[in-house]
């Protein structure tokens, strides 16, 4: 059928029902248009030839077999209070069918402050594990094979600290750094534009991120050394192009760091991996991740002139919205993290993460989390959505809002290379007030009631109970962290300590020094995080947040 036809009869349509289209009313985040046809999904820049997974650029899957090959990592995020603790957490997943395992650290350590800090009073073992020095660390993977399971680490500033613990304890259970499988988060662009747990200065943070490439890709070459991330940048309010956009302007900064460093992009862009958002409007959510697939094996090849396909392959995780958690009737969570899940499966993830129906009051609790991994498995085993690669390829919305995100998403990428990139977007607060003003409308919509959250302005319990069942982190946890940690400073070699923390901070001194063995060399003697991080900041000094007027 020609457009012209096409057209025609689109035209009948819409007088048909205009009587029945004008008894609803419009609801402002609903697309501009009620039905798709082939005339969207052609003669547009954006448009692009509905090919085949595997091949670039990459919209229909990474893999030419995808699920029909083996199922996404099975990835959940866990970790609280101290290392015991979370280590019985990882074995229980472990045993009821995780794949992969994703660790969540407390506020001290994603900030480099050891557990006996006076600024880390009240949040040791809160919002994750303390780990303080590589004796933690040996405590949190007792009896797991780092041979045979990927791990995730969710960790941005001392990212380096945390990758040389991992490292070491590999090594003391007989398991070679080579053999190694996992991710470190590893972007620190994101947490100065939309979470917070930054440490240093741009500059020396770029560094540490490009000593980390060099050094994995010699050392470590499984490892996937970043996941740069647009989860944080969703959870602070974006929207789905937004997250994309800013995300990839971000991967190009890394990229370009990397370049300056001497390193050349086929040399670490394979292990180049990212991280998104699965919200709640499932058809848009499998569109952005399409459009993110194109859009990256446009700019490794265009760009950067990247010529091994992996390079040009994005690869990413994907949580489900804890934005998208309401703390009404949290029962209902569960079913908008099923439909998150499926958006994240026909998306065409690697690994998943689903969240948990109490986490908007806590920590979840262990059967909370058995729910959330047991979504992962039904949509897996028994939905059939994992049947087929790309299930909705070809679908005219999804095609249309596919090209859509994309050259929404170009044009951020434009404005941000006019303005030099994602670093000087940053500093000047123009990515940070972008997102502002796009969680500002979400939540006017929600309180206008143009846009409805089941439980929370709409269908609403008059007499509702709280949960009984919440996981509370033991009060004592904090004063039990700082007599293991005074305990292991008594029994180490605080000479040799000593030895390697000014090794390490010459090693900051001269800028063309690779600083990860040093960090590693540190972490052995059982120099702890804080320690390590001190010698860091007095070189490099510490970040102070752009304030937007």
């Amino acid at each position: 059928m020609s457009n012209e036809k096409i057209q025609a009869e689109l035209e009948k349509y819409e007088a048909s029902v205009e009587k029945a289209i004008a008894r609803f009313p419009e609801r402002p985040h609903l697309p501009e248009k009620r039905l798709y046809t082939p005339i969207d999904i052609k003669d547009t820049d954006y448009a692009d030839e509905i090919s085949f997974p595997g091949v670039y650029p990459y919209t229909r899957g990474v893999q030419p077999t995808m699920y029909r090959g083996r199922f996404w990592t099975m990835r959940m995020y866990a970790g609280f209070s101290t290392a015991e603790e979370s280590n019985k957490r990882y074995r229980m997943l472990i045993e009821n069918g995780a794949t992969g395992l994703s660790c969540a650290f407390d506020l001290p350590t994603q900030i480099g402050y050891d557990s006996t800090d006076p600024i880390a009073e009240g949040e040791v073992g809160k919002v994750g594990v303390a780990i303080d020095s590589l004796a933690d660390m040996e405590t949190l993977f007792d009896q797991i094979n780092l041979g045979k399971v990927s791990t995730s680490m969710t960790i941005n500033a001392p990212a380096s600290v945390l990758l040389a613990m991992y490292i070491a304890v590999a090594e003391k259970q007989g398991v070679p750094a080579t053999e190694l499988r996992g991710t470190i988060q590893n972007d620190i662009l994101k947490e100065y534009a939309a979470r917070g747990t930054y440490i240093f200065p741009p500059r020396p943070s770029m560094r540490l991120i490009t000593n980390i490439f060099e050094y994995c890709s010699k050392n470590v070459p499984k490892w996937n050394t970043i996941s740069i991330s647009g989860y944080h940048i969703r959870e602070a309010g974006s929207t789905a192009a937004q997250e994309i956009a800013f995300t990839i302007a971000d991967g190009i900064a890394y990229c370009n760091a990397a370049i300056e460093a001497g390193l050349h992009i086929d040399d670490f862009a394979g292990r180049l991996s990212f991280f998104w958002n699965a919200h709640n409007n499932v058809l848009e959510e499998v569109a952005k991740f399409r459009a993110s697939r194109r859009i990256w094996a446009k700019v490794m090849k265009e760009r950067f002139h990247a010529e091994k396909p992996k390079s040009m392959m994005l690869r990413f995780h994907t949580q489900t919205a804890g934005s998208m958690l309401t703390a009404q009737q949290p029962n209902n969570n569960i079913v908008r993290v099923a439909l998150q899940t499926a958006a994240a499966v026909m998306g065409g993830t690697q690994s998943l993460h689903t969240n948990s129906r109490d986490e908007a009051l806590a920590l979840p609790t262990q059967e909370s989390v058995t729910i959330a991994l047991r979504t992962q498995q039904i949509v897996a085993y028994e939905s059939g959505l994992a049947d087929v690669i790309d299930p909705l390829a070809g679908s005219y919305y999804v095609e249309a809002m596919t090209n859509a995100i994309e050259k929404e998403a170009w044009d951020y990428i434009k404005k941000i290379d006019e303005m030099g990139g994602a670093v000087a977007a940053i500093e000047k607060g123009y990515i940070q007030k972008e997102i502002q003003d796009s969680a500002y409308k979400w939540q006017m919509d929600v309180e206008s009631g143009a846009r409805t959250i089941v439980g929370v302005n709409k269908f609403q319990a008059e007499h509702e109970e709280p949960p009984k069942d919440l996981l509370k982190v033991d009060a004592s946890v904090g004063e039990k962290q700082k007599a293991k940690v005074e305990a292991m400073k008594a029994k180490r070699d605080n000479a040799a300590v000593e030895a390697a923390l000014k090794d390490l901070k010459a090693a900051c001194e001269d800028e063309k020094e690779n600083l990860m063995p040093h960090i590693l060399a540190a972490v052995k003697t059982y120099a702890t995080l804080g320690e390590i991080c001190n010698v860091m900041r007095s070189v490099f000094g510490e970040y102070e947040a752009h304030v937007s007027l």
